[in-house]
């Protein structure tokens, strides 16, 4: 019978669900034909696979060759299943054995010359595959990148001919061992005590790192705004294997496979203010992940945050509040993993120096006005922690050597501190819903009547009254002390700053 079944994997959202490759070789005029709801880059396989089986001096059949690529009704994308239509053609006309298909899962696009080239989405198919119980056979590029899943057992090849030896018993590729990681930390983010001045601020993005807060800051240009939000990521807590297969795997889907390098790196993306709304949260007409995907579990830095189109902030609400964001077509829906740190920066007016000692602000109350209803109050409510990050002295700016604590030193109380939170709730503080806030943030008496004086004069929200008890149990947590004392809740009532004005 010319038939041949291989399988490989689709990718939908962050899933990549079971692509069963099904080759018939049947009499009649020759043809070529693909079924099962193939795009553009799929239907051009043929050409490839052609090409390639002919350049590898393999024989094609005048018949007709139908594959199919089951279910049906799951779109298919790219030129991954090259690999396995070239294979199938091959077992369906008895050129290469058939009985040791089944035990492997193939992906891989085919140059003319029948060389394999690299694919995106490996480590989300690898993942898959490993739950099946099947090995995987990928292209050499992708290898390291799927190896990132330990139970996964990886062949990596370098063209189909390679392929078709190991198959034939003439020649068997070897399994593919993981790189041996690196632990470097402290050389891959520039330290933070490179920033003169700024302590206020520094605390800030401690307790922001230690508890997953979200964070503001608003202050002149050449204050260090985007030199802190840099150098955030290197006092962020370490990256468990979960977390770090998770982020690795988003990026795996965009385009262009992850870097091995930034193995358990938490990644910090930073796009221009003139990113539209899809470029942020993902889409297209096969969905890819966008920027807050591709922060998950590391920081996404929005600077110049008012000069951000107010429609593309609108779209952070939801996910800032979930953790996930849901891209709906009329074909079809993905589904992205959002959970992102959120730091931005912003001048406090249109010319940038309201505030400022050189006075060289004319911006009217109307003009500061409008600038910052650029922003919703809705978002705003979202953010955690709003600061000001004002100019830095004159003498702290000449001074030789910054002051401050370096970032591996930060580093270690924030590490402490977030070890204590997992150990007491089993997340950050940030996710705590409004049951494990009454549970893990109770205030004593001073401190309950010190918020009822904020709620009554800032006007506050239910959400922010929550996100000042969060950010209390961060203060609480980072300083060592079990139950949340007055000056605690000072001091998070002073990170809603435009809740003031």
């Amino acid at each position: 019978m010319a038939l041949a079944v291989l399988y490989s994997r689709a990718l939908s959202g962050i899933q990549a669900p079971l692509v069963t490759v099904e080759t018939h070789i049947a009499n009649g005029l020759p043809s070529f034909t693909i079924v099962g709801l193939p795009d553009t880059e799929v239907k051009e396989s043929k050409d490839r696979v052609r090409a390639a089986l002919q350049n590898a001096q393999f024989k094609i059949p005048a018949q007709r060759i139908t594959i199919n690529l089951a279910p049906a009704d799951l779109p298919k994308e790219s030129g991954r299943f090259d690999l396995p239509i070239a294979l199938g053609i091959l077992a369906a006309t008895g050129q290469i054995p058939k009985d040791k298909l089944d035990q492997y899962e193939w992906a891989g696009e085919l140059a003319l010359t029948g060389e394999l080239r690299p694919i995106h989405g490996a480590l989300a198919m690898t993942y898959n595959a490993s739950q099946s119980g099947r090995s995987f056979v990928l292209p050499q590029q992708n290898a390291a990148e799927a190896a990132l899943v330990k139970k996964a057992t990886i062949y990596a090849a370098k063209s189909l001919l390679q392929i078709c030896a190991h198959l034939t018993g003439q020649e068997t590729l070897p399994r593919f061992s993981a790189i041996a990681e690196s632990e470097n930390e402290d050389s891959v983010y520039p330290d933070l005590d490179e920033v003169k001045g700024q302590t206020h601020a520094k605390r800030a993005l401690a307790i922001a790192a230690t508890g997953g807060h979200s964070l503001l800051m608003i202050g002149p240009p050449g204050t260090g705004k985007s030199m802190l939000a840099a150098r955030f990521p290197g006092i962020l807590p370490p990256m468990t294997e979960a977390e770090a297969l998770e982020s690795a795997a988003i990026q795996s889907l965009s385009y262009g496979s992850f870097n091995i390098q930034n193995w358990k790196k938490r990644p910090f993306r930073s796009p221009h203010h003139t990113a539209s709304g899809v470029a942020l949260v993902g889409g297209g007409s096969h969905p890819r992940p966008g920027e807050i995907s591709l922060a998950m579990h590391g920081v996404l830095f929005l600077d110049e945050l008012a000069e951000f189109n107010r429609k593309v902030l609108e779209v952070l609400r939801e996910p800032l509040e979930s953790g996930k964001i849901t891209i709906s077509r009329a074909a079809r829906q993905a589904e992205f993993p959002a959970q992102f740190q959120l730091i931005a920066a912003m001048n406090p007016c249109p010319c940038g120096y309201l505030g400022h000692s050189n006075g060289k602000c004319h911006c009217t109350p109307d003009q500061v006005s409008r600038y910052r209803g650029r922003i919703s109050g809705p978002l705003l409510d979202r953010i955690d922690m709003q600061i000001e990050v004002p100019a830095v002295p004159q003498q702290e700016l000449m001074k030789q050597q910054a002051s401050g604590e370096k970032s591996s030193a930060i580093r270690q109380h924030v590490e402490k501190a977030h070890q204590l939170q997992l150990n007491r709730q089993g997340k950050t503080n940030s996710r705590l819903s409004v049951k494990e806030i009454d549970k893990y943030c109770v205030l004593d008496a001073a401190s309950e009547n010190l918020l009822k004086q904020a709620i009554n004069r800032l006007n506050l929200s239910a959400r922010a009254y929550h996100r000042i008890l969060k950010v209390a149990r961060t203060i609480a947590d980072l300083a060592g002390i079990e139950k949340i004392n007055h000056q605690h809740v000072a001091e998070a009532i002073q990170y809603r700053r435009l809740d003031k004005q």
